[in-house]
């Protein structure tokens, strides 16, 4: 009798600094409402981060990223979280509990579903928590962790901000790519 040897999809590559932010439409949000790239037009710095129900380095940033978008929208940034995680491998990964997460942890930024992993596949996403920062023209310019520590009170370096900064202020991104840290993403 033979066995049948099953892989994993490969990982794919991450998307290279300065390269146009991969478009997508039609993503189911937590609040109902379908959004595209489209949607987020008007703002002048896109942040995607590719985030989890499950993965307890994603939970411990939702008062984070409810702080940074609060902080930063006035100045044209729009936090986008996305969950690229297959609920038939991990249930809780499912879209009701994503709509769960979003309202316990009252999301001030559109928590969408990625339905066949195609979004975390262009990106080239590697884990859950894992940050892409697009300026007003959608070309990535910084890709990485959020802060240096999954501990609010441990974090010695804020990436994600210190990135934003820059891009608000009309300069290059001093340290424009960082080692994200999280969960495994499962690509299937």
């Amino acid at each position: 009798m033979s066995a049948e040897l099953i892989e994993a999809s490969p990982e794919p590559a991450t998307l290279p600094l300065g390269a146009s932010g991969p478009t997508f439409e039609g993503l189911l949000g937590t609040d109902g409402r379908r959004y595209g790239f489209s949607s987020f037009d008007e703002r002048d710095v896109l942040v995607l981060i590719f985030s989890s129900n499950r993965c307890p380095t994603a939970k411990a940033y939702g008062d984070r990223m409810n702080a940074l978008q609060a902080e930063y929208a006035s100045r044209g940034v729009q936090i986008v979280a996305i969950n690229s995680n297959a609920p038939h491998l991990y249930p809780d990964e499912g879209f009701p509990r994503m709509a769960e997460r979003a309202a316990e942890d009252g999301y001030v930024f559109p928590y969408l579903v990625d339905d066949g992993q195609r979004v975390a596949r262009a990106y080239g996403a590697r884990c859950t928590f894992h940050v892409f920062v697009l300026d007003r023209e959608r070309r990535l310019r910084y890709q990485g962790r959020f802060d240096s520590s999954r501990i609010a009170s441990n974090v010695t370096s804020h990436d994600l901000r210190n990135a934003l900064d820059d891009i608000l202020a009309g300069r290059g991104v001093q340290v424009a790519t960082t080692r994200p840290f999280g969960c495994s993403l499962d690509f299937v």
